[in-house]
Formats: structure tokens, C-alpha cells, sequence
């Protein structure tokens, strides 16, 4: 099994921008890029790989062929679905106030996983913020009453971001990206989001935007969250540039590389690996051979794969399944 090279379905959401196409080179028939699925087997918008054996064929359709442990590892075994969607997002306006479900939750109402997921500010206007939690426990009929006279935002948390920041959104968290915020996102494999708030904004129809307010009184946690900014781990020197833990849990494992010469990485019989990079170019090697890499392009290795170099000066997102 080769390396694979993925094209990125991606949205145009309302909020969206234009530093997807523009910096990162995404493709869309559209007026704006609010987000590319860098990596993505949902049914909502699937990864479709570029090149090689299964050229035109989706993830999916890959993962299918060659069978889910062999393509995927055995630490995939426990999720009956693809376990992750990595996107990057590209906020040139404030995304609605949401919520997103738990697996139990999700699975019994929505009929797909619920959504963790982890946040790393690739870039940001200065001064921008982003929506966290709240600034205190409320009750749930304060929520439901502040949710009907367009007072939410005064409890809400609003945090202030930098580049390099890494925010963790357990399921249940209130939360939104603001304006001015560029962001990788690793997430579970679910597309449900229960909103809350929407700024008053009406969607192509010229209708508002449908909310969401039982499933999200439902499911919110109201009590302050625990945020912390930095990366999991401090940064690791290794041969070949730096590593850094962001965030390790039980649906996603992601580093940062900051490549500056040759790093050898593995892919074994565990888990599957997703690289996504974020500046800079390289060249991909394993025993199959050389791909060119750059800033936009996402890439997918799959389990048993073994060992691989990324030449080059780059940042780089890794993820896997641990």
C-alpha cells in the first residue's frame, strides 16, 4: 500500500473566506471556502485520492477495497466508523453559537457519532477571540431564557487567540470561532452541531438559519470549561526538526512537526497516518517512492505501511489513532 494523496471536498459556508483557495490552493464553484475536509470518509463530503492505483476512487472506497484493519490498524478496531475528519476553516466572519452531542447521545438521535474535537490556530487577526464555554455555571432554564431573548452572549466565555494556540472542545462545550480565525480542526467523524445563536444571519434562501434549541439544552454543559491554550506535551527535538504533542485522547492523537531536513515517521500495524501540511514543501518517500508535498496538500498512510521520510522545511499536522 502506497501513499496516498487526497483532494479535499470543501463548503461554502456563510462565514467563509477566500485564504483557503487562495493561500492553500483549495478548489470550489463558489464566491467563498469556509472549509476543506483534509481528511474525510462522511457521507457529507468524502475524501477522493489523487494519483496512483485508486486515482478518482474515494477513502472509503480504498479503505473498502483493501479491508478496514489492513488499510486502517488494529487500534481503529474499537470504532464502527471511520474514527475522524480533519478540516481546515477559514473564519473571515463569527461561526454560529453551537453545541455538538455525545456518542450516547448522538448515536440514539442522530444516528452517528457525537463530536469531540480539537482546535489548532493556524493563523489569526490580532485581537481576535474565540467563544468558549461559558463564564459561569448557569441553570438550564437560565440558558433556555437567555437562548430566547438574545442574551446568551453575555454568559458566554470569550477567549482571546494566538497562533500556535490549541483549544480541546469536549462534546457538550458551547463554542464558537470568531472572526479573523483560521484553524485545523481534528474532530470525531460526525457532522451534527446543534446552534444555538446565529447573529441574526439568514442563509441563501433568505430565511434564518434553523436553530436548534431542545437537542442543545439537552446536551450543553453549563459550567465554566477548563481551557488551556498551549500544546499537551512541550516540544520535542528529533532528528530532522522539531515534534510536539497537541492533543492525545481516546478518538484522535495529533502532533506538530516542524520539519527542517529529514524525518523518518512510521506507519505500522496500529494505526493509519494523516499528515496535513501547513506551510512549506517536502518530498514524501516510502519504499513505493517520491511524492511532492506543500502547503494545502493532505496526505494518507495507511496501517502497516512502515517506515517513511518527509524531506523538506515544513510544518506539518500528524494525526493518528493510539
Amino acid at each position: 500500500m502506497s501513499i496516498l494523496k487526497l483532494i479535499a471536498p470543501c463548503k461554502d459556508y456563510i462565514w467563509g473566506g477566500n485564504r483557503l483557495r487562495e493561500e492553500y490552493g483549495k478548489k470550489l464553484d463558489s464566491d467563498k471556502i469556509a472549509e476543506s475536509w483534509e481528511l474525510s470518509c462522511h457521507k457529507d463530503g468524502q475524501s477522493v485520492i489523487d494519483g496512483g492505483e485508486f486515482d478518482g476512487k474515494t477513502l472509503t472506497e480504498f479503505i473498502e477495497t483493501k479491508g478496514k484493519t489492513a488499510a486502517l490498524g488494529t487500534n481503529c478496531d474499537r470504532f464502527e466508523y471511520f474514527p475522524i475528519l480533519i478540516k481546515l476553516i477559514d473564519a473571515k466572519d463569527n461561526l454560529s453559537v453551537q453545541v455538538h452531542p455525545s456518542n450516547e447521545y448522538a448515536l440514539k438521535v442522530e444516528g452517528e457519532y457525537g463530536k469531540t474535537e480539537m482546535w489548532y490556530i493556524v493563523d489569526c487577526n490580532e485581537g481576535a477571540e474565540l467563544l468558549y464555554g461559558f463564564k459561569h455555571e448557569i441553570t438550564k432554564e437560565e440558558f433556555a431564557e437567555r437562548i430566547k431573548n438574545n442574551t446568551l452572549l453575555e454568559v458566554a466565555n470569550n477567549v482571546p487567540v494566538h497562533k500556535g494556540d490549541v483549544f480541546f472542545i469536549e462534546s457538550g462545550t458551547l463554542h464558537a470561532i470568531g472572526k479573523g480565525i483560521l484553524i485545523a480542526e481534528i474532530q470525531q467523524n460526525s457532522n451534527t452541531t446543534y446552534r444555538v445563536y446565529d447573529y441574526g444571519r439568514v442563509g441563501k434562501d433568505g430565511k434564518p438559519r434553523e436553530l436548534h434549541i431542545e437537542k442543545a439544552l439537552d446536551v450543553t454543559e453549563r459550567k465554566p470549561p477548563k481551557y488551556p491554550t498551549t500544546a499537551q506535551d512541550s516540544p520535542q527535538k528529533t532528528e530532522g526538526g522539531v515534534k510536539t504533542l497537541l492533543r492525545s485522547c481516546e478518538y484522535f492523537n495529533v502532533n506538530k512537526l516542524e520539519i527542517d531536513g529529514t524525518m523518518t515517521l512510521n506507519a505500522d500495524e496500529k494505526s493509519f497516518k494523516s499528515l496535513l501540511f501547513l506551510d512549506g514543501t517536502a518530498e514524501i518517500k516510502d519504499s513505493d517512492g517520491v511524492q511532492a508535498a506543500k502547503k494545502g496538500d493532505s496526505f494518507f498512510v495507511p496501517a502497516g505501511d512502515g517506515e517513511f521520510t518527509v524531506t523538506g522545511k515544513c510544518e506539518v499536522i500528524l494525526s493518528d489513532i493510539v
